[in-house]
């Protein structure tokens, strides 16, 4: 049985924090592969400066390419209405049912899930992997799992701190600053060649 880890996000654009943080599910967890889920329409916030979903699941597969361990669904973007994670795990058990699922996600996310769309399905349907780093203590993420059924089976994985964000890096684009180190190269390119962010300089 394949051990798959999911990273949904709105990837906005996908930096090396996210593809760090995959890398470090995979190994400590022992993940045959993780595939990263670029938002259509994310139910819980607005995408700020939103290119389009498509040019985000782009950004994605550009982040990846090369590393055979990782790969990029198309799920979210092509389905209508907002992106439920809870939705996305069905539709992936359908789509591989002998895959065992982790859904790796930060401190913070894992604190809010009882606020997600049936959160108790989503943890019968994937393993919580959180990552673990400053700013939520994980003493709060278990008392927020300790309500729901299957909260009990949460791992946890150790992730170095990187101090890049998206917005962070949107905004160096528009002020016309490096992004190089930040992000892929090929997501760079990517970023200058398609003028997205409102800056062309990589």
């Amino acid at each position: 049985m394949a051990r798959v880890g999911i990273l949904g996000g709105t990837f906005n654009p996908p930096h090396l924090g996210h593809l760090i943080c995959a890398s470090e599910a995979l190994i400590q967890l022992e993940l045959d592969r993780v595939v990263m889920v670029p938002a259509g329409v994310p139910p819980h916030k607005q995408v700020e400066e939103d290119p389009g979903a498509k040019h985000r699941l782009e950004l994605c597969r550009q982040a990846v390419a090369g590393d055979s361990r990782l790969e990029v669904s198309a799920l979210e973007v092509e389905r209508a209405g907002p992106s439920y994670t809870v939705d996305t795990l069905v539709e992936l058990h359908k789509i591989a049912p002998d895959s065992e699922l982790f859904l790796i996600v930060g401190g913070d996310v894992a604190a809010g899930l009882p606020s997600w769309r049936e959160p108790e399905r989503v943890l019968s349907l994937a393993t919580l992997a959180v990552a673990k780093r400053r700013g939520t203590a994980r003493k709060e993420i278990i008392t927020a799992l300790n309500g729901l059924s299957g909260g009990e089976s949460a791992r946890f994985f150790r992730m170095p701190r990187i101090g890049i964000s998206s917005t962070e890096i949107r905004e160096r684009v528009q002020r016309r600053q490096p992004v190089k180190y930040l992000v892929p190269d090929a997501v760079a390119s990517y970023i200058a060649e398609h003028h997205l962010y409102g800056g062309t300089y990589t």
